[in-house]
């Protein structure tokens, strides 16, 4: 293995994912996928994906940059989130920010014309890095490095409604994780 990777660096940014359950083997009540570009093909910006009792199970789309949305709907597919890969979906224009730290608690937030959506992640475990080469059987012709951020704890609400359930322990790949994880320095390549 040679220090410079071979592949064609496509993203370089973030990818959080948020999941709740009334209990370990229920449906989820909650899937939220937040996406924030520092580089991709159609440059910066965020797109949070939601569906949850919050929303009356509704898949909502929030976005400050539409093309990078629809682009990223193609890598949801990728990752067997295929609800938020439809096309078809419409986008909410939205504002993006962040609060808190992994010491203590974190939070993304979309606020848009139809409210605020707040994603919480608390009792953060040890990161660890997951790196998939491209030409695999998880994501197919793409690579993808990220940090991976575990939480024990989590929450949603939008406008004020508190998404139900909690979330979970989950192995990734066969490591010890979380349901929610906080996914810093995620590169996607081919």
């Amino acid at each position: 293995m040679t220090p410079i990777d071979p592949n064609r660096v496509v993203f370089t940014g973030e990818n959080s994912f948020l999941r709740l359950k009334v209990d370990a083997k229920s449906e989820e009540t909650t899937n939220c996928s937040h996406w924030r570009a520092l580089l991709s093909p159609h440059g910066p910006g965020h797109v949070l994906f939601l569906r949850s009792d919050a929303t009356d199970g509704r898949i909502k789309v929030y976005s400050d940059n539409v093309e990078f949305a629809r682009w990223v709907q193609v890598l949801e597919g990728v990752v067997n989130r295929k609800p938020f890969s439809d096309q078809s979906l419409p986008i909410v224009t939205a504002r993006f920010s962040r609060a808190g730290d992994t010491r203590s608690g974190y939070s993304e937030i979309a606020e848009s014309a139809e409210g605020r959506v707040v994603l919480n992640w608390h009792e953060i475990g040890q990161p660890y890095i997951m790196r998939v080469e491209p030409n695999n059987p998880m994501t197919g012709a793409w690579g993808v490095y990220s940090c991976l951020i575990p939480a024990a704890s989590a929450s949603l609400s939008v406008n004020g409604r508190a998404a139900t359930g909690a979330t979970f322990p989950e192995a990734m790949a066969g490591h010890p994780s979380s349901m929610s994880c906080i996914a810093w320095s995620e590169t996607w390549l081919q």
